[in-house]
């Protein structure tokens, strides 16, 4: 089976070649990679140029959107299998693309998604979370797990991720016009249909990040967006107890490594991710200039305006028609 790999890019020039160069040394090779680039300063078209299986697309910055841009790459590909990336996130060795493709197709498995490791340079706590949301072992989940699993049942990464390509266009690809977690919801998607999803604990990337308590507001701020906009693919299902889950076990852990000192930090930062989580949920409350210094991707709400205006604007001249033929 042909394997499509998507990356979409913005300002990458310091990680793609490396990317490139682990991508095309995997034992199962790629049929072809899909660079779909946000233009911005950096020039990558001509790093592209001397890999034969890279296919390059550039966007302008306002056509990105998180679903719609990997599924204009998607609709390129010609793979049976489609896998998508990030941009920062390396595969830990060559079985990467072996690993994350090879649950696919098996007991009703339509979607996998893969290990983040993090990066040498992370700090204490980020690699707690690391191993919180992404542990050394194997899952299959699906609708009979949403009891015990709650939201953690459509927990999913585009950091990296394998579909089968015609499950993934049966199910109408990744929601467009969201302002993030299109890989959740497209997992919730699959669930509700009596389909399954897979964490493949083998197939390991290197990735995480150094968010400030701001940028970890704004973060969480965008997800509670997500839970508002995107309430009908989660069935009202809450998210907070897994919030709760994570700072007890991450003050064990803590303890247990003689890094008690670092709980406070822990506290601070899981009161920034709360109160972002808990005002995005009321972000519809809160004037618009406001929302944008808020968010993570104050994009979105510019893209949202502009359809409510549409909107307003088409149903008005409607109004005006009816008027008129009356």
């Amino acid at each position: 089976m042909k394997v499509s790999v998507i990356i979409p890019t913005r300002n990458s020039k310091a990680y793609i070649e490396s990317l490139l160069i682990k991508l095309n040394n995997q034992t199962v090779s790629p049929h072809e990679i899909i660079i779909i680039n946000t233009k911005s300063q950096d020039d990558i078209e001509n790093i592209c140029k001397k890999y034969k299986n890279v296919k390059f697309i550039e966007i302008s910055q306002n056509e990105f959107d998180h679903g719609g841009t990997r599924n204009r790459a998607a609709k390129k590909a010609v793979g049976d299998i489609l896998v998508f990336m990030t941009q920062d996130a390396y595969p830990k060795n060559n079985k990467f693309i072996e690993e994350i493709v090879s649950p696919l197709g098996k007991e009703n498995i339509v979607c996998s998604y893969g290990r983040q490791l993090p990066r040498e340079d992370s700090g204490v706590v980020e690699s707690f979370s690391r191993s919180f949301n992404y542990p050394d072992k194997d899952i299959v989940k699906s609708k009979e797990d949403i009891d015990m699993l709650g939201v953690k049942t459509f927990f999913f990464s585009n950091v990296c991720s394998a579909f089968i390509k015609d499950e993934f266009w049966r199910i109408g690809g990744f929601p467009e016009e969201t302002i993030m977690n299109e890989d959740m919801i497209i997992a919730s998607k699959f669930i509700f249909d009596n389909k399954k999803s897979y964490y493949a604990s083998k197939a390991m990337v290197i990735h995480s990040h150094k968010y400030s308590y701001i940028q970890q507001f704004k973060r969480n701020f965008d997800i509670g967006v997500v839970f508002v906009d995107s309430r009908e693919y989660f069935k009202e299902i809450k998210s907070e107890s897994e919030g709760i889950k994570f700072v007890k076990e991450a003050i064990k852990y803590l303890i247990n490594n003689k890094k008690a000192y670092l709980i406070p930090h822990l506290i601070i930062e899981t009161g920034f991710r709360f109160l972002g989580y808990k005002v995005g949920q009321h972000y519809k409350k809160i004037p618009l200039k406001y929302v944008k210094r808020m968010s993570m991707h104050s994009f979105y709400f510019d893209k949202k305006q502009v359809r409510s205006d549409l909107d307003e604007d088409i149903n008005n001249r409607g109004e005006g028609s009816i008027r008129k033929a009356n």
